[in-house]
């Protein structure tokens, strides 16, 4: 484990770079986090995936895959893919504060 400034704020993180407590998580740490992705702006849409990851991690204790992103039709695939480019489970899951996702190399 090891710290990173983020928005401000020396945030612990694992060996990848997810926060190690995904309770210390705010939009201008998601900011940071999205900039350091190559995502700028981070715009409604973006928000409305990391929120609703928020939201089944919450409920669920896990990070929800793309495979259920698009079941619960909450973004099309193909607008995952363009949201968060090179990997959108693993990138919509850092940005949102959590780990890694179940099924992610």
């Amino acid at each position: 484990m090891s710290t990173k400034d983020l928005a401000g704020s020396s945030i612990e993180v694992d060996g990848d770079g997810y926060l190690v407590d995904h309770k210390v998580w705010n939009r201008e740490i998601a900011t940071a986090i999205a900039k350091e992705e190559g995502i700028d702006p981070l715009t409604d849409r973006h928000l409305e995936v990391i929120e609703f990851m928020r939201k089944e991690y919450e409920e669920k204790g896990t990070a929800p895959s793309i495979r259920r992103l698009n079941k619960l039709n909450v973004v099309p695939t193909k607008e995952l893919y363009t949201l968060f480019p090179g990997g959108p489970a693993k990138k919509a899951a850092k940005i949102a504060g959590l780990g890694k996702p179940h099924g992610c190399i």
